[in-house]
């Protein structure tokens, strides 16, 4: 029986880059985990740095965030309220530029390259980064910090977010800062057990169907049993992903995604 994982996807990293600094939203929860990561990235004293994921429309948060300025840029890993509700707030007290061209720049001397990352949304994007011999990437929530993300479900696709672990496979080495949780010392080993986990529990609901489930709350009980049952709503967004992968009706979802994270 694969377990619900609550622990790091890989071991933690033992320190962030002088280039990174955490600032962290008021707004733990058991789908936000400590709270909605915004990240800082400034490796040129004095230059405007960037912002990534800007974070709620918290005054408190915004205000602590632009405390770091000068900041020049402001860049979202996706569209989730979490994520950029302060954005455009953020962006009138700042006059940062809310950069959407999904290309490489060098920016307060870091060279940020956007990556499409589909999955837990359709819009996700991951943000790798390097200055000097220090290297990174900012994953959002394609993979967390701690315990896995949801596929949420119209707007994710989990053939989508399969095919966006494979990529991230391919950064052995990079620290992964993600969107909420702690940093994790190897994106690419992050990446290889979210694929393992991803497995595991398609072939759970491969099984959970034959043994009769009929809708995917049904596959939600068998398959989540060991989960606490407030996280279920999130659970049965993956599983919809689940069985829409496995071209298994799920009939209508009876509940809206707000498209954070969780199993």
């Amino acid at each position: 029986m694969t377990a619900h994982v609550t622990t790091p996807a890989a071991a933690l990293a033992d320190r962030l880059p002088e280039w990174v600094t955490l600032v962290r939203a008021a707004n733990p929860g058991p789908m936000t985990l400590d709270g909605t990561n915004t990240w800082v990235v400034r490796a040129t004293a004095g230059a405007p740095a960037v912002v990534i994921d800007p974070g709620p429309l918290d005054e408190g948060h915004l205000a602590a965030v632009a405390a770091h300025g000068p900041i020049g840029t402001v860049l979202a890993t996706h569209g989730h309220p979490d994520h950029v509700e302060g954005l455009d707030r953020f962006a009138e007290l700042t006059g940062a530029t809310v950069l959407r061209d999904l290309g490489s720049h060098e920016l307060a001397g870091v060279t940020i390259t956007a990556v499409a990352t589909p999955g837990h949304t359709a819009d996700s994007v991951c943000f790798v980064a390097a200055a000097g011999a220090e290297r990174a990437v900012f994953t959002g929530d394609t993979i967390l910090g701690r315990g896995t993300t949801v596929v949420a479900h119209p707007d994710g696709d989990l053939g989508d977010y399969l095919a966006s672990l494979e990529l991230l496979t391919g950064y052995p080495g990079f620290l992964a800062l993600p969107g909420h949780g702690p940093a994790l010392a190897d994106c690419a080993v992050a990446a290889r057990f979210y694929l393992s986990h991803r497995q595991a529990r398609l072939d759970q609901v491969r099984q959970a169907v034959a043994d009769g489930a009929k809708t995917a709350e049904e596959v939600v009980a068998a398959v989540y049993a060991d989960v606490d049952p407030s996280l279920w709503p999130a659970a049965e967004w993956s599983v919809r992903a689940q069985l829409a992968y496995l071209g298994v009706p799920s009939g209508e979802s009876r509940r809206g995604s707000q498209g954070l994270d969780g199993p």
